[in-house]
């Protein structure tokens, strides 16, 4: 539902992320200035799914980047537990549209990467990254390499990599833009069943309504055009799993079309 004056998202002590007028500014071709965000707030509860909903060019993923520390804001701050992020770290997994495995690595080298990385020794990186390969059912396929894999199965790689480092936060920018419409539901319904599994505070961007209907507790829309302010909140209080022919599920869903600048 819309988040109407009464039937605000209430604060608590649980937030995991929050963001505090975030703007960011880019500079183009020397003195060209490009107004990405203005003055975004946003906050998200521990283990809380928040879906990120704009069209192109809305400045979701550049929100989304900032979280993850790859970008510094022009203005405001993001905390995660109450402190300051000032960098990329462990803490925050982060999910990408393109599939940036390392295709001389087989699924298992890809996905204890981080781990790796990290120190962990290899007895213990072989079995955590074992338990995340069985948790996103590419059991068998450890020693295969990405040119033989599937999207929707690189996508299960990347997932199972950012949760074996044992992130706080998920961040996922746009990760099925690139599948076919059936594996694209397939991979949804697998986000679900792995966060209900492995419950972690998600924020996920997209530009898909249905998506976004399909796998939020709350969606969060940006205005359809840079830069990118927050429009609309909604709370999405339909049980899981969850249909898209579901009555419930088409109001939403139309609503929500009407309130934005979004096409189906």
């Amino acid at each position: 539902m819309s988040l109407e004056e009464g039937d605000k998202v209430t604060t608590t002590n649980s937030q995991k992320i929050v963001c505090e007028g975030i703007s960011k500014t880019f500079i183009q071709k020397g003195t060209q200035r490009v107004f990405a965000l203005d003055t975004v707030d946003l906050s998200v509860d521990e283990n809380e799914f928040v879906v990120i909903l704009g069209p192109g060019q809305s400045g979701k993923s550049t929100l989304l980047r900032i979280i993850a520390g790859l970008e510094t804001p022009s203005t405001g701050q993001v905390f995660l537990d109450g402190k300051p992020v000032t960098g990329p770290g462990p803490d925050r997994g982060l999910v990408f549209q393109r599939y940036t495995l390392f295709p001389w690595k087989t699924v298992m080298g890809n996905v204890e990467m981080g781990l790796k990385l990290c120190g962990a020794g290899k007895k213990e990186r072989r079995e955590i990254a074992q338990h995340y390969i069985d948790l996103v059912g590419l059991t068998g396929f450890e020693n295969a390499f990405p040119h033989q894999l599937s999207g929707g199965m690189k996508q299960r790689v990347g997932i199972a990599r950012a949760y074996a480092n044992n992130p706080k936060v998920m961040l996922l920018d746009e990760p099925f833009g690139q599948l076919d419409a059936q594996t694209r539901y397939l991979m949804e319904k697998e986000t679900v069943r792995i966060w209900e599994t492995e419950k972690r505070t998600v924020i996920f961007v997209t530009n898909n309504i249905e998506e976004a209907v399909y796998l939020a507790d709350r969606i969060v829309t940006l205005e359809g055009k840079l830069p990118g302010r927050k429009k609309s909140e909604y709370l999405v209080r339909l049980p899981r799993p969850r249909e898209y022919i579901e009555p419930e599920f088409l109001q939403l869903r139309s609503r929500i079309t009407d309130e934005t600048e979004l096409c189906l």
